[in-house]
């Protein structure tokens, strides 16, 4: 039996070291999610997985925002223009075929370039159909996905961390040497010789499929990619057929990493419904390994995948929470849009030189393929090296994040105004400290007495902002449907200029004055349930904010205001500056 996979190792290092050698065994069509920041235990794993494998396997890095010609191949732009005719350029899924594709920053990349990778993980190969051309190539790869996020939410995409069958973290992870433990690539080369011998029990297949389901892993793919492990395990122990230490290994790497939830103790079957199976003999065509307990096989299994439970998803599983990954988030600084001059390059396509920036090699790669014809048709240019023609032209789109601006609405009116305002003001000061990295901006609308006023306009100067919101008066009636118009028409503006606009709206939700300035706070309350659907029909995000100290449920004014608008209702009857910017930041990077 090998040391490396024999032993359960307790340490991180070397897990990753094992983990390694198993993917190493059988990397086409899988791969590895190594998070991890740059440094020298993700360098030193990197060059493990090297001397792993073959030395004619190719490793290929793919960096961010890699393009779909040199991902996928495409027309080769010199070679065309030399021959008058097409003529194909592989792309780096074909170039990789038979070894391991490093994916540089794999949780910013496009849920497309993921699209492209995952086809190509599920078919082992490339239908190519671009730039006139139409051809098949062999892309069967391993893909090794380098997480560097931070937070939570940030991580790669799901379609790719779905068929990656280990999942690593080495954020808190040093290198190691201790040779010992490590397996020599000459036994990787035999494990892979015999991997196509190893059979898996149907018991041991069931088992993975039950673990699975008892830890909360919807993914069907996630046995299936256990029982690669586990044969991998199987041949590098040097073994014909898997056994429960290699099942335990594929539990550790595949099945607990994805775990949603803790494993429910199983079901006892009563003594009185307990079937008679007295008589019943074993069936060795229908059982692998006649007296074997699957049930007491699953606890085994299971107590090693909990025992692979980092303590921070231990903590979360035990308080009963899902550990699922977030939703992606738009970002800190607004939606996106299509611009065509600035951002971050989306695509091409076919335009005028007045509707954006050229992109001069998807230009000549458009004419390229017609060079031959147009010098045989041009008598009156012979000597121009490339024909182009209008046609050809091709303009280069951008996606740009639009800023955010947060619009607080805040109820300036009565005896209690002065610690809402206060709190308010901690809050812009709070949200304007990290606006210069958002690019984010605030401004606050006051209405208190028969009218609303914009106190701070849209600014992200935070000097300004101090400066404005020290003489800030309070009290006085209650207009809330004044300040709900204004709110809205500067949301309007805000959109106009190319911001996106969040409006938050602080208040008790007692309103007593209506949009004519006269008191009654059925009208008043009627009037402002009408600017609130104004702010609805405009689509722009909301938030509600209800500080009064006494809730009524569905009933609080409050919480009808937020219905009319649709916005998210929030509770803070005691806010303070940290809460309310919290809330704030929450809603704007979306849910």
């Amino acid at each position: 039996m090998t040391g490396g996979a024999s032993a359960r190792p307790d340490d991180a290092w070397a897990q990753a070291k094992v983990a390694a050698a198993l993917f190493a065994i059988d990397p086409l069509q899988s791969g590895v999610s190594l998070r991890a920041a740059p440094g020298p235990a993700r360098d030193a794993w990197l060059a493990l997985l090297r001397a792993y494998l073959p030395p004619d396997a190719p490793m290929r890095r793919a960096p961010l925002a890699i393009a779909d010609d040199r991902l996928l191949g495409g027309l080769d732009l010199a070679a065309t223009l030399r021959a008058g005719r097409p003529i194909a350029e592989s792309g780096l899924l074909a170039q990789t075929h038979g070894g391991v594709l490093v994916l540089a920053m794999a949780e910013r990349h496009s849920s497309a370039t993921a699209a492209r990778i995952v086809a190509a993980l599920d078919a082992g190969r490339i239908d190519l159909a671009r730039d006139g051309l139409a051809a098949q190539q062999d892309a069967r790869i391993g893909v090794v996905a380098l997480d560097e996020g931070q937070a939570e939410d940030e991580r790669p995409p799901a379609a790719l961390l779905d068929r990656l069958a280990i999942h690593l973290d080495l954020a808190e992870t040093r290198p190691c040497e201790r040779r010992e433990q490590d397996v020599t690539p000459q036994e990787i080369l035999a494990a892979r010789a015999r991997l196509a011998d190893v059979v898996t029990p149907h018991d041991g297949i069931a088992a993975l499929v039950a673990i699975a389901a008892r830890l909360g892993v919807d993914s069907l793919r996630a046995p299936l990619l256990a029982r690669r492990v586990a044969r991998a395990a199987c041949a590098l122990r040097g073994a014909r057929v898997v056994e429960d230490v290699d099942l335990e290994m594929a539990a550790r790497y595949v099945l607990a990493p994805r775990a949603t939830c803790l494993p429910a103790p199983p079901e006892e079957t009563a003594p009185d419904e307990a079937p008679d199976c007295s008589e019943r003999e074993p069936d060795p065509a229908q059982d692998d390994n006649p007296g074997r307990d699957q049930q007491a096989l699953e606890d085994v299994i299971i107590a090693a995948a909990c025992a692979a439970l980092p303590p921070d998803l231990l903590a979360r599983l035990t308080a009963g929470q899902k550990s699922r990954a977030p939703a992606p988030r738009s970002g800190h600084s607004g939606a996106a849009r299509v611009s065509p001059r600035r951002g971050r390059p989306l695509n091409t396509r076919r335009g005028a030189l007045r509707d954006g920036r050229l992109s001069l090699i998807d230009t000549l790669r458009a004419a390229a393929p017609w060079q031959r014809l147009r010098r045989i048709e041009s008598d009156a240019a012979p000597t121009l090296a490339v024909h182009v023609r209008a046609d050809d032209f091709r303009i280069t789109r951008f996606r740009e994040k639009r800023g955010t601006t947060a619009i607080f609405v805040v109820d300036a009116s009565g005896s209690s105004a002065l610690q809402r305002l206060a709190e308010v003001k901690g809050a812009i000061e709070l949200m304007l400290a990290d606006c210069y990295v958002r690019r984010d901006s605030v401004a606050l609308i006051a209405f208190r007495g028969r009218q609303a006023e914009i106190v701070l306009p849209p600014t992200r100067s935070l000097t300004r902002a101090k400066r404005l919101l020290a003489a800030m008066p309070g009290g006085g009636g209650t207009p809330l449907a004044h300040g709900l118009d204004l709110a809205a028409t500067l949301a309007d503006g805000v959109s106009r200029k190319g911001q996106t606009p969040l409006v938050a709206l602080l208040t008790d939700g007692k309103a007593n004055i209506d949009r004519a300035g006269a008191p009654g706070r059925a009208r008043a309350l009627e009037d402002a349930l009408l600017a609130a659907r104004r702010l609805r029909c405009a689509g722009h995000a909301t938030l509600a904010i209800d500080s009064s100290p006494v809730t009524s449920g569905a009933d609080a004014p409050t919480r009808k205001i937020a219905d009319a608008m649709q916005a998210r209702y929030l509770r803070l009857p005691f806010v303070d500056a940290a809460r309310l910017s919290e809330a704030v930041r929450a809603v704007a990077i979306g849910p």
